[in-house]
């Protein structure tokens, strides 16, 4: 997953026994193990936002004959941040990677359902996986720099993109998408060095500098701190933060400390289901859902 290359690169729903509501359309397939009552299964709160940036209806995706998502409705909403919670295995990572279509790379997978960016659904036939994949970025688990300089790291994208007509632009992106993410000051006099040569940290850094460097509306980020030391992963907290201001984040996290710190709304998936959405601090503070309850209160997972 780490060496794909860069091109590679509504409505209010609860469970029975509590407040009425409609349900979610489809069922998970009859006799997963540890699956949870039909009726535990509908998504319990509000799955859509007031400014969606992107519309997920009802998705579903199969390996094979694996059913690995299981009628998923979420919005990821302009100008926020959305962690997305849940055990090993429950699909979080796989329902990341279909809002930029990065599951396609991957050999019997079927996604089906409403994907929209803007509007425009990015699972129509007519629509370009490399100008999507701009405009909707990925950061990875593990920091991934390209095998070239720092500057060439950051210039990759725009200049494929032809997002700069002359050096001169190309170097005030460069300049500016580091700034952004909060490392030009350490690497503004070796632009010509490395990214490989970078910390940890800061090669986490470089390539959230890439992916902004193309202007993209939505960044994905699968743990992107789960390979760092806590002084890193703080730094990077606090550039989500600020990122937040001009960027649409969703946010793959085994932490649910860093969800809390770093998300306006999180979102809990068990066994491939969506089981809860809602504002962050009433997640974690007052969840509605037993499975959530029993998540985030340490009972399994």
């Amino acid at each position: 997953m780490n060496s794909i290359p860069y091109e590679a690169e509504t409505g209010m729903v609860e469970r029975e026994g509590m407040a009425a509501g409609a349900a979610q359309p489809g069922e998970a397939e009859a006799g997963r193990d540890a699956s949870p009552k039909a009726e535990d299964r509908r998504t319990v709160g509000d799955y859509t936002h007031p400014s969606a940036v992107m519309e997920c209806r009802e998705v579903n995706v199969h390996y094979g004959d694996k059913h690995a998502i299981h009628d998923v409705s979420l919005d990821v909403g302009a100008n926020e941040v959305i962690a997305m919670i849940g055990p090993s295995g429950c699909g979080k990572s796989t329902f990341l990677r279909c809002l930029n279509r990065m599951n396609d790379t991957i050999d019997g997978c079927r996604v089906s359902g409403s994907i929209r960016l803007d509007g425009q659904d990015i699972y129509d036939r007519k629509t370009d996986v490399v100008p999507l994949r701009a405009r909707v970025g990925m950061v990875f688990q593990k920091p991934n720099p390209f095998p070239k300089s720092i500057y060439e790291n950051v210039a990759y994208g725009p200049r494929i993109h032809g997002l700069a007509r002359s050096k001169a632009e190309l170097d005030e992106v460069v300049q500016t998408s580091l700034e952004k993410a909060g490392l030009w000051a350490e690497v503004k006099d070796r632009l010509d060095q490395p990214g490989t040569g970078l910390s940890g940290g800061q090669q986490q850094r470089l390539c959230i500098a890439r992916a902004i460097a193309v202007s993209p509306e939505v960044i994905l980020m699968d743990e992107p701190c789960s390979a760092l030391d806590p002084i890193a992963t703080a730094r990077i907290e606090e550039l989500i933060d600020e990122l937040r201001g001009n960027y649409s984040i969703a946010i793959v996290t085994h932490s649910m400390q860093q969800a809390a710190r770093v998300s306006q709304r999180t979102a809990y998936f068990h066994l491939g289901d969506l089981i809860e959405v809602g504002e962050t601090a009433d997640i974690f503070t007052n969840p509605r859902h037993r499975l959530t309850e029993d998540y985030i209160t340490g009972r399994f997972g």
